[in-house]
């Protein structure tokens, strides 16, 4: 770790220059005057790493400083703080590696290299005393890294719920207020510049996956296996959905759910699409905006909400931690870095988690066929709260419609074995769409 005398200008290396890579810089550079006021540091960037010095860029930035090779950031003794905005795993993970081994302290919002090697790289980071920063890597310009490592300290977190991922939002919020099919949403996020080309790790719910396990480790204090996580995407919502959603006074949000069973001793943690309540805040968080509440022993229930994504909310996250990084340079002993404090938590199997569920299946509109699947879920001892078929525009032709299910609290592992005989009912066809029902009353 670096130690400084007052007044001394700290060096700065950036690694990526694409879309929050070029905001940091231009924020670095636009707002330097306020940054050195308020942190009272002064500051410069030294070496800017990039995969192409020719290509065209959006800020304009000195030859001089460019370079292809990270290392030269790693390896120039006068650089004090490492930005890691590369992406993707691989490299990156090489980068923060060495820059660590080097002592240097490291700000990223990479929240894959994270959820795959946090464990590593938090371990390095405590050895070597070099801390390493992430708020942007969950939730954006909210600054729920921070609030759960400092202002919420006190408290023993019961439970994290909330809507981080802003893609799969904004596709939701599409289908709910639009009437579009899933395909379409996706495409007009695409063209909205909402979505990457290729969004598999936003509509597979991956991307929250990875915040999630993140949100995790600060609450229980230890880096989790991302393979403990259960996590169902949003490919398969339809319009006919939503409308049996608002029917019954609910909406649909991709959720992440982190929960502690005091009485198992053990951690719930998943994601999937869920029935939202109306009445509950996080159903009014729409588009590419995210919502996280936390509930703490002391605090009680709070809830934190903003963009979770995008140049400048996201690049405004990074420069926070770039300015606590450069005040904590001056304090080799202590930094505000994560670091695990806990032993390993279980996390519950997928299986043992309970909730109430909506279940749609596609039927052969004909007698019997709700005793059938009525029949099926009763020899698994599971209740049946109501039912209910598509009318209208939602109904299907040709002898076919939508049946619900809503199903009263039941084990997952119950559900899939249910789940299992009734797909051998011939007037059922194709899979049934399973969605959570959540009350939020442990949040």
């Amino acid at each position: 770790m670096h130690a400084h005398m007052v007044g001394e200008t700290l060096q700065i290396g950036l690694a990526g220059l694409g879309t929050v890579g070029s905001g940091v810089y231009e924020a670095l550079l636009r707002n330097r005057d306020l940054l050195e006021a308020r942190a009272q540091i002064s500051y410069e960037v030294r070496r800017v790493a990039v995969r192409d010095r020719k290509r065209e860029r959006s800020v304009a930035v000195d030859e001089a400083l460019l370079t292809e090779d990270w290392r030269d950031l790693v390896g120039d003794e006068k650089i004090d703080i490492i930005i890691e905005l590369i992406g993707g795993t691989t490299e990156a993970y090489e980068l923060v590696r060495a820059a660590l081994e080097n002592g240097k302290p490291v700000v990223t919002g990479n929240k894959a290299l994270l959820a795959e090697y946090g464990g590593a790289l938090f371990h390095l980071s405590q050895q070597k005393g070099a801390p390493l920063y992430f708020e942007a890597s969950c939730g954006g310009g909210i600054p729920i890294v921070q609030c759960l490592q400092n202002s919420l300290i006190c408290n023993n977190v019961s439970a994290i719920v909330g809507i981080i991922n802003g893609t799969s939002n904004y596709i939701l919020t599409a289908m709910d207020k639009e009437g579009l099919p899933f395909r379409e949403a996706l495409k007009q996020a695409q063209q909205l510049g909402y979505a990457e080309p290729d969004p598999s790790l936003d509509i597979n719910g991956w991307d929250a996956a990875h915040k999630g396990l993140i949100l995790a480790m600060l609450a229980y204090g230890t880096p989790l296996n991302p393979r403990a996580v259960s996590v169902t995407g949003i490919e398969h919502i339809e319009p006919v959905d939503f409308n049996f959603a608002r029917q019954l006074g609910y909406t649909i949000r991709l959720l992440v759910v982190i929960r502690y069973h005091e009485s198992l001793n053990a951690l719930e943690l998943r994601v999937q699409p869920s029935f939202v309540p109306q009445q509950h805040l996080l159903s009014k968080v729409a588009g590419v905006f995210n919502a996280i509440a936390v509930r703490g022993d002391i605090v009680g229930e709070t809830i934190f909400y903003g963009r979770g994504a995008g140049k400048n909310p996201t690049s405004s996250a990074v420069v926070g931690d770039v300015v606590l990084a450069m005040r904590e340079c001056r304090l080799p002993g202590y930094h505000t870095g994560f670091r695990p404090y806990a032993e390993g938590v279980e996390v519950m199997s997928a299986s043992d988690t309970e909730t109430s569920c909506y279940v749609r299946f596609r039927v052969k509109d004909c007698h019997g066929v709700i005793a059938a699947i009525a029949m099926a879920f009763s020899q698994h001892d599971i209740g049946i709260s109501a039912t209910s078929s598509a009318d209208g525009e939602h109904r299907e032709t040709e002898g076919w419609n939508h049946l619900v299910f809503m199903l009263h609290t039941c084990r997952w592992g119950q559900l899939q074995e249910a789940l299992n005989d009734i797909r051998k009912i011939p007037t059922v066809v194709g899979e049934p769409v399973v969605l959570r029902i959540e009350t939020f009353q442990a949040i």
